[in-house]
């Protein structure tokens, strides 16, 4: 029996879900702070998007006003990553991860309004179940790693906010185009931002010309490469067949993969308490329920994902 497009699309997303499980990891593997980390990833992913001809044909083929458009998602994109990694930086790789289960009730609240189209009780519902997750999870850590809970919440409404851009504006161009014009455009907001960072918050800032040492230039090449641009292509084809929404609320179990991985190779599970584990079980429960709360529906525009973590969720984190 061949499987369903909607359900081979479900398998798809969960695997790039996971690999985006590695980008906490990566960023607390890392030892660059959260700007010069965010800086490369998508200078890297940038560098290998410019060897692909299909994307400096979109550009060339591009009206001006929409690379415009695209260069402002591009530094919110930035923005979410700085805030992602600058929350792992604060507190740790699970509690960074898990911030941005707030994402689903920021998208089910800016998506309508930002995309254009009909707003859903039930996604709305199924956002703030989470909440108690959420609410677990914070009370589950200790009291010096709440600066990084409440970064974290910013970055999710990053992703909320440009992950509903880029659906509206997804029609316009290529997604690799457009990716590679939003990273790029993020990449040069960075630049400019970087002399005024130690004022603003020391704690993300770092040296952008400092190179990375050989074990961090290997670990940045894996986040770009493998993190980022496998997932962006893998997750294009997969929501071909389900709703932004459903893929971001399926992103909810990157803690998971997260906390996972975190304790494997970190050893994070002494720094958190059983309320923790608690509110990863909420979230887990109702990722869970979503496929059987709302009915698969074939979506005739694909949609950005990966500039986000949500890395594009709905990116480049």
């Amino acid at each position: 029996m061949a499987m369903s497009d909607s359900r081979k699309a479900l398998l798809q997303i969960h695997f790039c879900v996971l690999l985006w499980g590695f980008t906490a990891i990566l960023g607390k593997l890392i030892s660059l702070p959260a700007l010069p980390l965010t800086w490369w990833r998508m200078l890297l992913v940038v560098a290998a998007l410019a060897c692909v001809p299909r994307v400096w044909r979109g550009l060339r083929a591009m009206p001006a006003r929409l690379r415009w458009a695209y260069a402002g998602i591009g530094v919110l994109v930035a923005l979410h990553w700085l805030t992602f990694y600058g929350s792992i930086k604060l507190a740790n790789a699970s509690v960074g991860a898990t911030c941005m289960a707030l994402a689903t009730v920021f998208t089910a609240l800016l998506e309508p309004k930002l995309a254009g189209r009909a707003f859903s009780r039930r996604e709305l519902g199924l956002g703030i179940a989470v909440l108690p997750g959420v609410a677990l999870v914070v009370g589950g850590v200790p009291g010096g790693m709440r600066l990084g809970i409440a970064v974290g919440a910013i970055s999710a409404l990053l992703v909320a906010i440009f992950g509903s851009l880029n659906k509206r504006l997804v029609e316009r161009a290529d997604p690799m185009t457009m990716t590679a014009l939003e990273l790029g455009a993020g990449a040069l907001a960075l630049t400019a931002l970087a002399p005024m960072m130690p004022l603003l918050f020391p704690v993300f800032a770092g040296d952008l010309l400092a190179l990375p040492g050989p074990r961090d230039a290997l670990l940045l090449l894996a986040l770009a490469l493998a993190c980022t641009l496998l997932p962006f292509v893998l997750s294009l084809v997969a929501l071909r067949h389900m709703s932004a929404f459903g893929a971001q609320l399926a992103v909810n179990l990157e803690p998971v993969y997260a906390i996972l991985l975190a304790i494997i190779l970190l050893g994070e599970q002494h720094d958190l308490t059983p309320a923790f584990y608690a509110g990863v079980a909420i979230i887990l429960a109702v990722v869970l329920a979503y496929p059987m709360l709302v009915r698969p529906r074939r979506i005739e525009h694909v949609e950005v994902l990966a500039t986000g973590e949500s890395r594009d969720v709905t990116s480049a984190t």
